[in-house]
């Protein structure tokens, strides 16, 4: 595999999972957003996904940020009776996200991220060491 090829597998990485992390962002930034009425659903936990896909110009398959979904499970419930939102038993839905879960999915991405960088880094320095070889 030549050095731009693997630059271009990494780069579509890097984008790939700075997107993921926007996704989680928004995750643990709604962590705490209820509904404004009694009944009224709370923010949903949205879960990333990826494609992959062949660019002819590269000769590669490239990653790429594919739908955004939002997660099916259950809303937690939690008992605030004060609150505008809560139902007439005193409960407020609470959003399906676990700030756990999402620093965890966080920690993951930058670690993926950070190894594409490190990809990126190396084929430069590959072949900048090339050219200095060719240079004599």
């Amino acid at each position: 595999m030549d050095f731009i090829k693997s630059m271009f597998i990494a780069a579509s990485g890097l984008k790939a999972q700075a997107g993921r992390m926007r996704v989680i962002a928004e995750n643990i930034a709604n962590a705490d957003s209820t509904g404004q009425t009694p009944g009224e659903d709370p923010y949903r936990r949205k879960v990333p996904t990826f494609t992959n896909s062949f660019d002819s110009k590269v000769e590669a398959e490239l990653v790429k940020l594919g739908k955004v979904r939002e997660d099916q499970s259950e809303f937690k419930l939690r008992y605030e009776p004060d609150h505008p939102a809560a139902n007439d038993k005193g409960y407020v839905k609470m959003p399906n996200v676990s700030t756990l879960v999402e620093m965890a999915d966080m920690q993951e991405a930058t670690r993926s991220y950070e190894a594409n960088l490190n990809v990126v880094k190396s084929s430069r320095s590959m072949m900048q060491k090339t050219l200095d070889i060719l240079r004599g």
